[in-house]
């Protein structure tokens, strides 16, 4: 395995962090990860974020739900009939409330339970933020890079704005 170094970039904006991703990320410098206290679109855009998989989760529980609300009560009725004056025994219109309640129940499961898997959680394994100042005011820019290109990062980022460079 190639031997890596680790620089971290501290900003006071998600503007300027978002610049100084973007340059490295642009100049094919290293991997990057980033640190904010709060969300930042900015980031986001400059660091290629997609649009996380969950709904798709909480589409397929809510059909499930959906399905399996009407096909619990349609076995229940066939399985042990009960003859009402003539009346038939598999009615739609009693079965939709079931099947609504599942739907929603289903879907948010499917949701929260993705929602963790796709967040790690719990994790297991890792480490704190690289500095505490990342849960406060400031932002962060961890790259990960080949020892070579460590001075090129390091002028990236400070011509970016990072008011300390670390590593």
């Amino acid at each position: 395995m190639a031997e890596t170094t680790e620089i971290l970039g501290i900003f006071d904006g998600g503007a300027k962090a978002a610049a100084g991703a973007r340059a490295i990320l642009d100049d094919g410098l290293g991997e990057v990860v980033a640190y904010s206290p709060v969300p930042d679109h900015a980031l986001d855009q400059a660091l290629h974020v997609t649009i996380s998989p969950v709904r798709l989760f909480v589409l397929i529980g809510g059909l499930l739900g959906c399905a399996t609300g009407f096909i619990f009560p349609i076995y229940t009725v066939l399985d042990w009939p009960l003859i009402t004056g003539g009346k038939p025994l598999i009615s739609i219109p009693p079965f939709v409330v079931i099947a609504f309640e599942l739907t929603i129940l289903f879907g948010a499961i499917g949701g929260m339970a993705s929602f963790l898997w796709m967040a790690g959680v719990p994790r297991l394994t890792g480490s704190p933020a690289p500095d505490d100042r990342f849960t406060n005011d400031k932002m962060g820019i961890n790259v990960t890079c080949r020892p070579a290109d460590a001075d090129a990062v390091r002028t990236s980022l400070a011509r970016c704005g990072a008011e300390e460079v670390k590593g």
